[in-house]
């Protein structure tokens, strides 16, 4: 109910807003050019938005591509933003998504032992942070700060609306440097295939970053051991490399389901 009020609330702040501004300016162009995007966040999620590059720049952005270092070799990811279109290519199988259907091309004999439609977009979620949570359906909440190793740092609580997403249950926790805006922790709960919202959270740790077009995207995540629902060790590390970011719209052939490749019901 509270979310529903704010809401209500916002929505009737800015169109008022706009109303001030058209009726202010005599220049029909200034008006229509006004840029609004950012204003339907909360300030928090904003200021973490404007201290990577801007919600407004990643949303100009249309092919994302990332490899990253496996035991089995190299993971190489390409997704169409927009679409969020997917391919995934490993020396042992493929697995794509195009749109409408999910496929698994595995290769020279062996067997893709995974869980297809749990890591479809994963690793891109997790990359894409924070960026991945200005989509829509998203509802934001102010939660409580997490200190680590004597620094405290605010909290904003992400949830969805029904319907949205295969896990809608599914809640994350963006954890940020209340000075710069900068994302330090993600927190994150995992209901896929569970009919309930968790109160087990998992924790990423990110410090390690790069610019791409403006936008600072990470290099690298770490995990965290977690006790009482809180990061105090690390655990593991993963790496992201020859990574692109780009205005270009990928080619949607390469997510087409190659022949002899499975659809995954």
């Amino acid at each position: 109910m509270k979310n529903t009020f704010y809401v209500i609330i916002l929505s009737i702040l800015i169109s008022a807003c706009k109303n001030e501004k058209a009726t202010e300016s005599t220049n029909v162009d200034e008006v229509t050019k006004e840029d609004v995007t950012t204003s339907i966040y909360p300030k928090a999620i904003t200021k973490v938005f404007d201290a990577h590059g801007g919600i407004d720049n990643w949303n100009t952005m249309q092919t994302l591509s990332f490899t990253i270092d496996k035991p089995n070799g190299k993971e190489v990811t390409t997704t169409h933003l927009k679409t969020r279109a997917e391919l995934i290519e490993t020396p042992t199988y493929a697995m794509g998504y195009d749109g409408e259907n999910l496929w698994i091309n595995e290769k020279d004999g062996n067997e893709y032992k995974g869980n297809a439609k749990f890591y479809k977009g994963l690793m891109m979620y997790f990359y894409a942070m924070p960026f991945i949570v200005g989509d829509n359906g998203i509802i934001y909440e102010e939660t409580e700060s997490l200190t680590f190793e004597g620094k405290t740092y605010p909290g904003i609580l992400i949830s969805y609306e029904s319907g949205i997403g295969a896990s809608p249950d599914d809640q994350y926790k963006i954890y940020f440097d209340d000075n710069t805006g900068e994302m330090v922790w993600l927190a994150y709960t995992v209901t896929f295939g569970k009919n309930e919202k968790s109160t087990n959270f998992s924790f990423i740790r990110y410090n390690d970053w790069l610019i791409i077009n403006g936008l600072k995207l990470p290099k690298s995540i770490a995990w965290y051991q977690v006790e009482n629902n809180e990061p105090v060790k690390e655990r593991s590390v993963i790496a992201f490399n020859n990574v692109l970011l780009s205005k270009e719209a990928p080619d949607n052939k390469m997510f087409n389901k190659p022949d002899g490749a499975k659809i995954i019901e």
